[in-house]
């Protein structure tokens, strides 16, 4: 086989070792240092190698897909546990056709000899147009998510996820440049020693930013109360999507465990101030089911508390997937509307022309979309809520603290993902949120995993899958506004736009090269013809 060939067969494997390590760094493995070690290699794929020129655009094009495809197959294969391969398989293709473009300015960028600080902002805009586009975008897989156990997470109140991953991603392009000149089979004569030194230097940076970050969490100061918080986990009585098909059995469940939460309270002599169920807690809709309304009335007096019930309604709108607040003395009260639906789930663009595909396309949901803050006042108390897949948006947990919310609830209904990772990467987003807003999080699923997430992004508590439980906690309420609440969107705006800049100043640059070359030919095959 041709050197050359062989040389781009390394290129493209080393791409696949990349995203199969960048896995690795996502919950419930969550070896960090995996993430930065895979997007080193990733780099180390699109620059030029010792007495080897750097990749093509094309093999660029295709090592930023290979790499995407060895991430996106492993991670998101819960996507698929009751509907099928095709649904997981598709997703995971459409999601790595973005790392395409990554590929292909990276490639551009590792033909300059300080293009490892410009191709950071180009990851992070290419993550923002995944995460934004079609149909809301796919926000799931952004690299942060995978350093929540690293020194970078900490970062997230600054800048939230966007700053984390830019952080992750300048600390592996400068790491695998100092690598490609120190490594013998790495070297390039164009680079020296120093760049080397400047590249190791420029690593250790957001390190120690993110160390220095974790120093300003949980602070004590910020604190204006504390409060009881129950978490009740009442399990579903089947796996899949029919999880709720015996009508009331979910209401049932959490309304047991709700009464024997209530015994355990005056057991050890406490009361509750908040009691959270999970979304679909109840599987029918308690204003338009007169003995659901009643079950629930029975478990919130006999807790004592107002409890937030995850339920379906229907207004003049439409279908809505609802969080409602049953008090013990009011009755329901105040209440948050899903804003942020999963497509091709509770709601399905385009059904039609899906259908084509599968026969799972009809059992996708037409929920509607609410319009609020994402607050909810229980007991006196503003509290935060992100339903489910709306944890995994800047915008809910932000939008709720700005509007007063002092703790922060992620009520999520997994059953349809059985015993599939889908869980625990979502918990590492409720935990990341919690750093970023200063903010306690009490993680309600009706079959786990439920949590107890304190500011710091630490678990205190936590159940398993499948396990009728409850949690019983204090925590504090914070009224403090983060800088990334405040300025996070801004933050995640300035770096994609450098990072579009990048890109575009790339394009010109490789033009101009192209046109260079063109004319330096011409002269020699004008000597030829003659």
């Amino acid at each position: 086989m041709a050197r050359p060939v062989v040389i781009a067969c390394l290129r493209v494997a080393l791409a696949a070792l990349g995203g199969g390590l960048t896995y690795f760094s996502f919950e419930p493995h969550g070896h960090a240092f995996a993430g930065i070690v895979g997007i080193a290699l990733l780099w180390a794929a699109l620059q030029p190698w010792s007495e080897a020129p750097g990749p093509s655009v094309k093999l660029g094009a295709l090592s930023g897909l290979v790499y995407a495809l060895s991430l996106y197959l492993p991670l998101l294969p819960w996507v698929g546990e009751f509907v099928g391969v095709l649904p997981w398989v598709a997703l995971s293709i459409f999601c790595a056709l973005y790392s395409i473009v990554t590929g292909v300015f990276g490639t551009l960028l590792g033909r300059t000899r300080l293009g490892f600080i410009g191709f950071p902002f180009v990851y992070v805009a290419v993550e923002y147009a995944l995460s934004s586009f079609p149909f809301g975008g796919f926000s799931w897989v952004r690299l942060a998510w995978g350093q929540i156990n690293s020194p970078l997470a900490n970062l997230a109140w600054i800048g939230g996820p966007a700053l984390i991953t830019f952080a992750a991603v300048m600390v592996a392009s400068a790491v695998g440049t100092a690598l490609l000149v120190l490594l013998p089979w790495g070297q390039r004569h164009s680079q020296s020693r120093s760049l080397a030194v400047a590249a190791l230097a420029l690593a250790i940076v957001p390190l120690m930013a993110g160390a220095a970050a974790g120093m300003n969490l949980n602070r004590d100061a910020n604190t204006t109360g504390e409060v009881t918080v129950a978490a009740v986990q009442g399990n579903v009585p089947r796996l899949g999507l029919d999880f709720n098909a015996q009508r009331r059995a979910v209401l049932q469940n959490h309304v047991q465990r709700t009464h024997e939460l209530a015994a355990d309270l005056h057991s050890q002599n406490l009361h509750a101030d908040l009691v959270f169920w999970p979304e679909n807690a109840s599987d029918v809709n308690p204003f338009r089911d007169e003995e659901a309304r009643d079950l629930i009335m029975g478990a919130v007096t006999d807790v004592g508390a107002p409890v937030l019930v995850g339920t379906l309604t229907k207004d003049n709108v439409g279908d809505r997937n609802t969080a409602v607040v049953f008090d013990p003395v009011d009755g329901a009260e105040d209440k948050h509307h899903k804003k942020y639906l999963q497509p091709f789930g509770e709601w399905m663009p385009m059904r039609d022309f899906f259908r084509r595909f599968s026969p799972y396309v009809d059992q996708a949901g037409d929920f509607k979309p609410g319009t609020g803050n994402g607050a909810v006042t229980m007991g006196g108390h503003v509290v935060g809520v992100a339903t489910c897949y709306e944890v995994a948006f800047d915008m809910a947990y932000r939008d709720a603290v700005k509007a007063g919310a002092q703790i922060l609830t992620t009520p999520t209904n997994n059953a349809t993902f059985g015993f599939t990772d889908m869980t625990y990467q979502q918990l590492a987003m409720s935990r990341l949120r919690a750093i970023e807003t200063d903010r306690a999080v009490v993680v309600a699923a009706t079959s786990g995993v439920s949590a107890i997430v304190h500011p710091d992004g630490s678990v205190s508590q936590h159940t398993e899958i499948f396990e009728p439980a409850h949690l019983i906690e204090k925590l504090p309420l914070r009224d403090s506004v983060t800088f990334a609440v405040r300025y996070g969107e801004l933050i995640q705006w300035l770096l994609v736009g450098f990072g579009l800049v990048i890109m575009l100043a790339s394009l010109f640059r490789a033009r101009r090269g192209y046109a260079s070359r063109l004319t330096d030919e011409q002269p020699a095959l004008h000597r030829n013809q003659q």
